[in-house]
């Protein structure tokens, strides 16, 4: 049985709210950018390239994410005694590993 709590939520600073809606924004726009070229019937390796970049980005994204969890809800149902988050963490790791 998974023990992931997706139904939780969390109360983000304006300033990591925005950090963060900026990079999907920047990913979002890549990814309307390679519809494009695909559209347009752009040569393969270059739609592969803005494919990676896009990719980077994303993990990016998940990088500043996972950090920003680790540092405030992880840590503090650590301290609260919350062990079941160290599981949670664990498959969330696991999900982003694939």
């Amino acid at each position: 049985m998974e023990t992931c709590g997706c139904h939780k939520s969390k109360e983000r600073s304006e300033e990591e709210a925005r950090r963060l809606i900026n990079r999907l924004n920047r990913v979002e726009g890549q990814i309307r950018g390679i519809r494009g070229m695909v559209e347009r019937s752009a040569y393969c390796p270059d739609i592969l390239a803005q494919v990676a970049a896009a990719s980077a980005a994303l993990n990016a994204f998940a990088k500043e994410l996972l950090s920003e969890h680790i540092r405030t809800c992880v840590t503090r149902d650590i301290r609260e005694g919350k062990d079941e988050t160290v599981e949670e963490l664990l498959c969330t790791l696991q999900k982003l590993m694939k």
